[in-house]
C-alpha cells in the first residue's frame, strides 16, 4: 500500500461547524448588545403580549359576527364577500373600542369628543393604586392578593368619615382620604405581620381576609347605626357629603375626579421609594434573596410588614377612590368592582415598576371604557375584552413563548457564531 493511500485511511474526518460564544476578547459591540436586550426584554414582551392578544381578540370578534357567518356559507364560491366581512367586523370593532376610550370623532367639538379619554382615565384611577399595591408586594416576593378586602375596608372607613363627620371642606376629604388608606394599610399589614410572626403564607392570608372583609362590611351595610342608610331597609350607605367628595378636574360634564392626580402622586412616590429609598433598596433586596439579606443585617421580617403596610395602603386608595369619586351616592358590599383582582394583571403587564403599572392602568382603563362603547356600537359581546384581557396575563406569563413566536433574542445573551475548521481543532 502507497504512502499517499496510509494517510488517506487515517486522515481523520471534518469536524462538523461548532457554535459558541465570542471570546472575552470578542464580545459584540456596545450598540449590538443593547439593541439585543431592548428586542428581548420585559417591556418589549409587554407590548408583544398585547398585540398577540388583540389579534386572538380579532379572530373571535370575527368568529362570532353573524355577517361573517353567513358569508363563511358560500366562501368558495364568493371568498372576496367572507374577508370584506371579516375586516368590516375587526375594523369596526376596534373602531369602535378606540373612540369610546380614547377620542369619538363622531361627536362635534374636542370637548365632546375627548370625553371618552377622560372616561378611561377614571377607569384607570383605581386601577392603578390597587395596581401599585400589588407591585409593591411583588418587590419584595410577596403575593398580595388581598386587594379586594383591604379595598372594602378602606371604603368603609372612607366612607363613615365621608358622611357620617362634618368637618370643613378640605379638611373633610383629606381626612376621608386618611382613612381609607390607614385602614387599607391595616388589613394588609396583618397578612405581612402573619408571615413575619408564624410563617403564614400570604396567598392564604389575604385569600381568607378579603372573605372576613367582605362579611365584615356585609355585615355593617346591614346594621342600623353602622354604615346602613337610616330609615332604608337596602345594605347601602347614606350618600357622602359634599365637603367630602373629590373636586372634578374638568367640571361636571366629565367624571373625571382629583383622584387622579393622587394616583399620580402615589406613583411618583413608588418610584422614589423603590428607587431612590434606603428602604426600597431592602425591599428590592429581600425580593431578590431574603437569605442574603438576612446575612447582610436587615430585618427581613420587618420588611414583610412594612411592605404589605404599604401595599394595603395603596388598595386602600384603589377603594377611597371608588366611594369619594366614583361612587358618591351611598354604595354596597360591590364597590371593589372586581378592581383587587384586576390590578394583579395590572401589576404583572406593568413588571411590577410603577411607571409601568400606571401605563398598564391607564390601558385597561380603556379596555373597560371602550368595552361597553364596542358592545353598544357592533354588538360584539363584552367578555371579548375580558378574553383578551386573560390572554394578555397568558403571555406575560410565558416569555419563552412570545419569543419563540417573535424569534427574539434572550436579553443578556451574546449571539451565537460558527467556530472555523481551525478552533474546532485546537478546541
Amino acid at each position: 500500500m502507497s504512502d499517499k493511500s496510509r494517510e488517506a485511511e487515517v486522515q481523520p474526518e471534518p469536524a462538523p461547524q461548532q457554535t459558541a460564544r465570542p471570546e472575552a476578547g470578542e464580545e459584540p459591540s456596545r450598540w449590538g448588545q443593547a439593541a439585543r436586550d431592548i428586542v428581548g426584554g420585559s417591556a418589549m414582551i409587554s407590548v408583544l403580549s398585547v398585540i398577540i392578544a388583540l389579534a386572538v381578540g380579532a379572530v373571535l370578534i370575527a368568529w362570532t359576527d353573524e355577517r361573517v357567518q353567513e358569508t363563511a356559507a358560500y366562501f368558495f364560491a364568493r371568498p372576496g364577500d367572507t374577508f370584506a366581512a371579516i375586516w368590516e367586523a375587526v375594523a369596526g370593532a376596534y373602531s369602535a373600542l378606540f373612540q369610546g376610550s380614547v377620542y369619538n370623532f363622531r361627536r362635534e367639538g374636542f370637548a365632546a369628543g375627548i370625553r371618552p379619554l377622560t372616561e378611561t382615565l377614571t377607569f384607570a384611577t383605581p386601577l392603578i393604586a390597587a395596581g401599585l399595591g400589588v407591585g409593591v408586594a411583588f418587590r419584595v416576593g410577596m403575593f398580595n392578593i388581598g386587594g379586594r378586602g383591604q379595598m372594602l375596608v378602606a371604603a368603609a372607613a372612607a366612607g363613615w368619615v365621608g358622611f357620617a363627620l362634618e368637618l370643613p371642606a378640605v379638611l373633610h376629604v383629606a381626612v376621608a382620604v386618611l382613612a381609607g388608606m390607614v385602614a387599607g394599610a391595616i388589613w394588609g399589614g396583618i397578612a405581612g405581620l402573619l408571615k413575619a410572626r408564624t410563617g403564614a403564607h400570604e396567598v392564604i392570608t389575604t385569600i381568607m381576609l378579603n372573605f372576613v372583609a367582605l362579611y365584615f362590611v356585609a355585615y355593617l351595610l346591614r346594621t342600623p347605626g353602622a354604615l346602613q342608610a337610616p330609615g332604608s331597609n337596602n345594605p347601602k350607605t347614606p350618600p357622602m357629603q359634599e365637603t367630602a367628595i373629590l373636586p372634578d378636574l374638568l367640571g361636571p360634564n366629565y367624571n373625571l375626579h382629583f383622584g387622579f392626580i393622587l394616583v399620580i402622586a402615589a406613583t411618583v412616590f413608588v418610584w422614589w421609594l423603590m428607587n431612590r429609598s434606603s428602604l426600597g433598596f431592602q425591599f428590592r433586596a429581600v425580593g431578590e434573596n431574603p437569605h442574603a439579606a438576612r446575612v447582610a443585617g436587615m430585618p427581613v421580617k420587618m420588611i414583610y410588614v412594612y411592605a404589605m403596610l404599604f401595599a394595603g395602603g395603596f388598595a386602600g386608595l384603589a377603594g377611597v377612590n371608588q366611594v369619594l369619586g366614583t361612587v358618591t351616592t351611598g354604595f354596597g358590599q360591590g364597590i371593589d368592582a372586581g378592581i383587587g383582582f384586576d390590578a394583579i394583571t395590572v401589576a404583572l403587564l406593568g413588571r411590577s415598576r410603577p411607571w409601568g403599572i400606571f401605563a398598564a392602568g391607564i390601558l385597561f382603563g380603556a379596555f373597560k371604557a371602550g368595552g361597553f362603547s364596542m358592545q353598544a356600537a357592533e354588538g360584539v359581546p363584552v367578555d371579548i375584552v375580558v378574553v383578551v384581557q386573560s390572554l394578555i396575563v397568558l403571555f406575560i406569563a410565558a416569555p419563552p413563548l412570545v419569543r419563540a413566536i417573535f424569534r427574539l433574542p434572550t436579553p443578556g445573551a451574546a449571539p451565537r457564531r460558527t467556530l472555523t475548521p481551525k478552533e474546532v481543532a485546537a478546541k
